[in-house]
């Protein structure tokens, strides 16, 4: 039986305030998985190279998770995000005033809630393609069928065959998750659909982490519950059960007499003789 793991993986109803950042790190290896399965499917590589011969933008970047991953495929990759995780360029994609130096393709792991917005404005700034990482769940709304899907469908669905654990603020190597992703991609030298195709990307996890992306990418491991510091941190997180505060001899025997309105017993035999009449 698996000990049960302190996690902050995420379920599929999760509500982020409005005000929030909404970081979540992509793991090195969904990155990988996309452009070993998905990206083929549009663009071809340089054979000389093996690289994909355009460039890519990702505005999002956080602490460079896709992005570094993307520079084993593209030979220029510009990163940004509107806060200094400490990697790439600060700058806010959805400022009016924002200037983005023209790139073939877009890709995002943008904020839930800002998710719509991020993809309508990299449609419009990508020469060639879109790829937007996104829960399962992007898929539902009225809002976004209406101002996005319906006017402009993706061209293709590539949903994980396995989950994709992601956790806030930090990449969790053995994470687990309740919450499924895939990515939708837009391809602009494609016949505009009027259904996007589907895929199922194949399990990726063990096959495409490199033995060095726990180095590279800070990646952290989730202790079980039994661990000692799991235990101390259990306990600090318990309240302190309140006790009532020993009474003396001479509180006890006070308090007695109060009761009962008689003066207190003297002695240890008077308080004997007290309790024998009790019993």
């Amino acid at each position: 039986m698996n000990a049960r793991r302190e996690s902050t993986a995420v379920m599929a109803r999760r509500v982020e305030p409005a005000d929030s950042l909404d970081f979540f790190p992509t793991p090195p290896w969904g990155t990988r998985a996309f452009c070993a399965h998905v990206l083929p499917r549009f663009e071809a590589c340089d054979l000389p190279s093996g690289m994909v011969p355009f460039t890519a933008a990702d505005p999002c970047c956080g602490q460079g998770h896709m992005a570094l991953v993307l520079r084993e495929f593209f030979p220029l990759v510009t990163a940004t995000d509107i806060f200094d995780y400490g990697f790439g360029g600060v700058t806010d994609f959805l400022h009016p005033d924002h200037a983005q130096a023209p790139r073939d393709w877009f890709f995002l792991n943008p904020p839930f809630n800002l998710g719509l917005e991020f993809v309508l404005h990299a449609l419009e700034l990508a020469t060639r393609g879109v790829a937007v990482l996104v829960r399962t769940a992007f898929l539902e709304g009225e809002g976004r069928h209406a101002k996005l899907f319906d006017r402009r469908p993706p061209n293709l669905i590539a949903q994980y065959s396995e989950r994709m654990p992601m956790h806030r603020g930090r990449w969790v190597i053995d994470g687990k998750s309740a919450t499924a992703y895939c990515w939708l991609v837009w391809h602009k030298q494609s016949p505009r659909p009027s259904d996007p195709a589907f895929m199922w990307i194949p399990k990726s996890r063990q096959t495409l982490t490199r033995h060095d992306d726990w180095l590279r990418f800070g990646g952290c491991v989730d202790l079980p519950a039994t661990h000692p510091v799991m235990v101390a941190i259990e306990a600090v997180k318990k309240p302190k059960v309140y006790r009532e505060p020993v009474l003396t001899l001479a509180q006890v025997r006070e308090e007695k007499a109060r009761l009962e309105g008689r003066p207190s017993p003297a002695t240890i035999g008077d308080i004997a003789r007290e309790l024998g009449a009790l019993l």
